[in-house]
């Protein structure tokens, strides 16, 4: 039987017991394998992972563990230089797009208020999610670990946190969103972008009173909604303004 050390970094850990966090495991295998199945058998999934040091070589998942090997495995850190170093995690994709599955509603329409194109439906099956995160290179928010690990699955991340405004928070740190926000730019609940309005083209569809107290406009191409900054943008901008200030954290 095969004897290997491991140790897993950073919030890697959040996938392991208590007892098993930030230390080194020893584990034993009954035949060969990968380093990727090495690491999903102890819990964290694939796409959360970004460097794993094999007696202190960088691999890349296709690695097959040996006897006495000591391993290293690392997540996404921002501020430490890897770039000499091979990388199992996927390079950033140039526009950040999402893709969430049912458990994850509240958080969508909270990433669609930044202006981030975000997937959401409550019947997409787990097969369906892996292949148009891979397909249309989504990152796939999820709190399914199974998921996760699912081969097709590049870009992922499971969300720590179980209130959407916490979650959204983690999201924005874990992918460096700020820089790339445009807040009430997409319909929060179809998730198209959105155009302006005159207040002539919204006659009969807002109230009265809106249509005498605002100016400017918003219109949905696919819903027909119509928005205009109300108190519920007001709100929005508070949560907008707090997300803004951990650039300067």
């Amino acid at each position: 039987m095969k004897q290997v050390t491991v140790r897993f970094y950073g919030p890697l850990n959040d996938f392991l017991a208590p007892e098993r966090r930030g230390v080194e495991l020893e584990h034993s295998l009954n035949g060969s394998c990968s380093v990727k199945d090495l690491i999903e058998s102890l819990g964290p999934p694939h796409p959360e992972v970004d460097v794993v040091l094999v007696d202190g070589e960088a691999v890349d998942f296709s690695h097959r563990v040996e006897h006495g090997q000591r391993i290293a495995v690392y997540p996404a850190f921002s501020s430490i230089d890897v770039a000499p170093l091979v990388r199992v995690g996927p390079p950033a994709l140039p526009e950040p797009r999402f893709l969430l599955d049912v458990g994850l509603g509240r958080l969508s329409g909270l990433l669609r208020m930044l202006g981030f194109d975000t997937l959401w439906r409550n019947d997409y099956a787990d097969d369906v999610l892996a292949r148009l995160s891979r397909e249309e290179q989504r990152i796939l928010l999820t709190r399914d670990i199974g998921l996760l690990k699912r081969s097709e699955v590049v870009h992922g991340y499971f969300p720590r946190e179980t209130d959407p405004s916490q979650q959204l928070v983690e999201v924005v740190r874990r992918f460096q969103l700020t820089g790339h926000m445009r807040p009430f730019t997409r319909c929060i609940p179809c998730n198209a972008s959105l155009s302006a309005a005159s207040p002539e083209e919204v006659v009969g569809r807002v109230p009265e009173r809106v249509q005498t107290t605002f100016t400017r406009f918003q219109q949905c191409p696919e819903c027909k909604r119509v928005f205009w900054a109300g108190s519920h943008h007001e709100r929005m901008q508070v949560i907008i303004d707090k997300l803004r200030e951990l650039e300067r954290r």
